[in-house]
């Protein structure tokens, strides 16, 4: 009966078990050993708080994609839900959406902010901002299930994407839905070096990367559905972007 008593307690959520009579000892032993694990998962809050600060500063730093890492973390939600992921993978995409570009901490802002066409040098170097944003990541348990995102969701299915060239099923799903609504998101804003598109035509264009082998068409189809029945968070994007 004690057995199932503390099976049922932790399945309610509780941590740890004291029995009578009380032993001062081991209480004061529990005691230290649970403030040591607060100072610890406090530690762990504090260090995710800070890298995404540091991925809203480099946002910050080209006014053109004010508001992307808010809008990223709100479509791959609902796009989550409609494909009835765990809560887990939610939350996984709300900090994938501000941390899938953290890397760019790391990549000059001349390359990040020219204006013109980026060399095939320049363009390599940009690359690595997944892998430097994985690395960044890697650092904290916390984002375990995140660091998938940051170094995968610039993955195409055909092995066309980077860095690692993943094919098919290797390309994690939490990586293919961030890169789904990465592309979609910046079709729908405007650039200094181009206008925002309508979203239907943004849909267009996810179809055509189905049809290049870029993306699952099962997944986009859902996307798609999403956006034409008017069931994706909407933004003032004339403001946010």
């Amino acid at each position: 009966r004690d057995s199932e008593d503390r099976i049922h307690g932790f399945e309610m959520g509780a941590d740890d078990f004291l029995t009578k009579p009380i032993n001062a000892p081991e209480l004061r032993a529990r005691v230290r050993s649970l403030i040591r694990i607060k100072r610890y998962t406090d530690d762990l809050d504090s260090a995710e708080s800070v890298i995404i600060s540091m991925a809203l500063t480099i946002e910050a730093r080209d006014p053109s994609t004010d508001g992307h890492c808010q809008r990223l973390a709100a479509y791959a939600t609902a796009f989550g839900i409609e494909l009835g992921l765990e809560e887990e993978d939610l939350a996984a995409l709300v900090r994938g959406g501000f941390l899938q570009d953290i890397g760019k901490v790391g990549i000059p802002d001349s390359l990040l902010l020219k204006p013109g066409r980026l060399t095939s040098g320049e363009y390599e170097q940009i690359k690595q901002h997944t892998v430097i944003g994985d690395r960044l990541c890697g650092e904290l348990r916390s984002l375990r299930r995140v660091r998938p995102i940051v170094r995968g969701h610039h993955e195409r299915i055909d092995g066309t994407g980077y860095p690692d060239q993943l094919r098919g099923r290797d390309v994690p799903l939490l990586a293919q839905i961030m890169g789904i609504v990465d592309v979609f998101d910046a079709l729908t804003t405007s650039r200094p070096y181009k206008k925002a598109l309508p979203a239907e035509e943004a849909c267009e264009e996810l179809l055509r990367e189905v049809r290049l082998g870029w993306r699952r068409k099962d997944l986009v189809d859902v996307f798609v559905k999403l956006c034409t029945e008017g069931r994706l968070p909407r933004f003032d994007l004339r403001t946010d972007a």
